[in-house]
């Protein structure tokens, strides 16, 4: 049971590092506006980033706690 958990947290790992949206974070247009805005806009956008952060983090504990806890019972 301990090597499934393993493989799908394996390939949970490979398909974030394949997504390829993720390396698009280099835009121009994106540095050029987020410069723009000032100290103020700046402050706005890391607390957006963080809200936007939040749930996915959320799912992802929620998700590794429920693996863990299944493989506990399966042990017992």
């Amino acid at each position: 049971m301990r090597t499934r958990i393993l493989r799908w947290i394996g390939l949970s790992v490979l398909a974030l590092l394949c997504v390829s949206p993720a390396f698009g974070q280099g835009c121009a247009l994106c540095y050029t506006g987020a410069d723009a805005t000032g100290a103020r806009g700046e402050r706005m956008l890391d607390i957006g980033i963080l809200v936007l952060l939040l749930p996915c983090l959320i799912l992802f504990a929620g998700i590794f706690v429920m693996l863990v806890r299944r493989a506990r019972a399966a042990t017992a």
